[in-house]
């Protein structure tokens, strides 16, 4: 086995929580402008002691609603400053976050609510209350739903004023009694229950202790890549908040000092950058191929010059930036070429991203290699990392004067990489979860004699940089960064009487897809109902409407069990079955996903095609 770690530069306090590293930074930095946040139709400064007063008042209201030490309580909610201030507000309570992403399905949020045993939840909108108000037992105890383990006793949502709402109710609670939930709070208390994409079955709960994202925070912000979170910088946060990497960097953001912002819409993030102009910007791979894509289209309309000019430009950022690693470093030639295209297109990519960036971190997906020297040879690095919602999110990660293009860098300090005898990436160090909620037949897989087991494959170099090879285990990863579980969408196709077998594609992909394939028997039935001439070919009946419009159905059908960003959005039928004799079928007839994307590698180039 190949082994490296990085010594902690930082230590952890027994009595040390998220909380009181926030109390300890207001205390010395009180009038810190730690968040920009929309009022009133205009943005607001938010000091740290300003914050502070807000989450000891919000925190009031949960115990005036009688959340416990140690209670669960939900937060469904897209990205927004109400997002922090009532994570917080619950870690002050003594309670523990269990955050549900704002695109969650029916299914999953009822999964999520129920497993987890959460007392109170607070939604963002009328549909995620909707969706989530089911759950809430009846004043005389009766269940919800037949059969529903739910302990959920109330939800309120906050663009129905819940903040305000549990500010009120609480105003009666005694600063006494929340100083005695925060004194009585301790590193080792749970502090969230992360949901993750499991490869089979259900969501299951990651464990994340206080100890964990303080490690997390402080194994960050004592690197070099955390050089930037300091007082003075901006930071723009518009990721989801339930994924754990945006959670782990917003949480280095408030405890370092950093002025933070928070921002939903994708689509129009953009012009969030040129607004708030950010000095760290936080991504998954989709968001910097967005940034160079939308770059290329605004080249392809003017014209076959303008089309041209990009191509070149884009030719010497990757061939600059591959210099860079070489003991040579760029030509004069070279830096002359990259200067006159900074000029005319670098520069403008860089104003669009704010004009302020110093650089960006990606994380949740595999990067693009080109795509990492695109945008270190424009100025603009791109700092890959690895991690999962079991290591609280970075493990490893580059940093400036510490890159390397195709992998995710070091260690970061306390962290420990393994490669095992198969391949296989095992963590171990303060980040790492203590295990699986309610699930310890889980948890002894994963974990082994101290080494978290991550089901990806991957190589350390000699200095320690690790390189991600592969998937042990069979999980989608978006170039959103969206974990997605192929198996039970493929189960749902598979019950539609036309569909023989249906693999879901999308790894680093920008979306979710399937390769169909038709069930022999039952085309020829449907061909005789339709008066189809039975010499039709699959290929032939690959375009017809009325075929098509089934497939749909099965593909409608099998969306119903995931969220819009892990649902299906194209659909290809292979001109034949799957079979054994091709290598493509287990004898069990499992399907072996990876031979059938070799074999079909022209129909996804299709399907992804831009």
């Amino acid at each position: 086995m190949r082994e490296y770690s990085t010594e902690a530069q930082y230590a952890i306090g027994a009595d040390e929580t998220c909380v009181t590293a926030l109390l300890d930074m207001a205390a010395k930095r009180p009038k810190l402008v730690l968040f920009t946040r929309p009022r009133n139709f205009e943005w607001v400064n938010v000091t740290a002691e300003e914050f502070v007063e807000e989450v000891r008042a919000t925190a009031k209201g949960l115990i005036a609603n009688g959340v416990e030490k140690g209670d669960r309580v939900a937060l469904l909610s897209e990205t927004r400053y109400e997002w922090t201030l009532l994570n917080f507000a619950i870690w002050m309570a003594g309670a523990t976050l269990v955050p549900v992403y704002g695109s969650s399905s029916t299914d999953q949020i009822r999964w999520i609510i129920e497993d987890s045993g959460a007392v109170f939840a607070i939604t963002e909108s009328r549909r995620h209350t909707e969706r989530t108000k089911i759950l809430v037992v009846g004043p005389d105890g009766q269940e919800p739903l037949p059969g529903s383990p739910s302990k959920l006793r109330r939800v309120v949502e906050i663009n129905s004023s819940a903040v305000d709402t549990l500010m009120y109710e609480g105003r009666d609670v005694d600063d006494a009694e929340l100083d005695a939930r925060i004194e009585a709070t301790g590193a080792d208390d749970l502090a969230s229950v992360i949901y993750t994409s499991g490869t089979t079955g259900r969501p299951k709960g990651c464990m994340l202790h206080h100890s964990n994202w303080l490690s997390e925070v402080r194994g960050l912000l004592t690197h070099d890549i955390g050089v930037i979170a300091r007082p003075g910088n901006r930071v723009l946060t518009f990721l989801p908040l339930a994924h754990v990497l945006a959670s782990a960097v917003s949480l280095a953001a408030v405890i370092s000092g950093a002025t933070q912002s928070h921002w939903a819409d994708t689509s129009t993030v953009t012009l969030e950058f040129q607004r708030s102009r950010p000095h760290l910007i936080l991504g998954v791979p989709r968001v910097f191929e967005k940034v160079r894509d939308s770059a290329y289209a605004g080249a392809k309309e003017k014209g076959p010059l303008g089309l041209a000019m990009f191509t070149r430009a884009e030719a010497t950022a990757i061939e600059y930036s591959k210099a860079l690693d070489t003991p040579q470093g760029p030509s004069a030639a070279l830096k002359l070429r990259r200067k006159l295209y900074d000029r005319l297109l670098f520069a403008k990519i860089k104003a669009a991203m704010g004009d302020s960036v110093q650089y960006t971190i990606s994380g949740g997906a595999a990067l693009s290699s080109d795509i990492g020297h695109f945008f270190r040879g424009l100025g603009v690095p791109v700092y890959e990392g690895y991690g999962l919602t079991e290591s609280t999110a970075a493990v490893t990660v580059n940093a400036p004067g510490a890159q390397r293009v195709g992998t995710v860098g070091l260690p970061v300090g306390g962290c420990s990489v393994r490669i095992a005898e198969d391949g296989e990436i095992h963590l171990k160090g303060p980040v790492v979860f203590k295990g699986y909620w309610r699930n310890e037949e889980a948890t002894a897989g994963a974990l082994v004699d101290g080494w978290f087991r991550t089901g990806d494959m991957g190589e350390l170099d000699d200095e320690g940089y690790l390189r991600i090879t592969g998937r042990k285990k069979d999980l989608l990863v978006t170039a959103g960064g969206k974990n997605v579980s192929p198996g039970p969408l493929e189960d749902r196709m598979r019950a539609h009487p036309l569909i023989s077998q249906a693999v879901v594609i999308g790894d680093g992909q920008p979306f979710i897809a399937v390769l169909v394939t038709l069930d022999d028997e039952a085309v020829e039935k449907w061909k005789a109902e339709h008066d189809i001439p039975e010499a039709t070919s699959v290929r032939e009946l690959a375009t017809n409407p009325v075929l098509r419009a089934e497939v749909q159905d099965a593909v409608n059908s099998a969306n119903e069990l995931v969220s819009h960003a892990e649902s299906i959005k194209k659909f290809f039928i292979l001109k034949r079955d799957l079979s054994e004799e091709s290598g493509e079928l287990t004898p069990t007839l499992k399907v072996k996903r990876n031979v059938v994307l070799d074999h079909f590698s022209k129909v996804v180039d299709q399907i992804y095609a831009r």
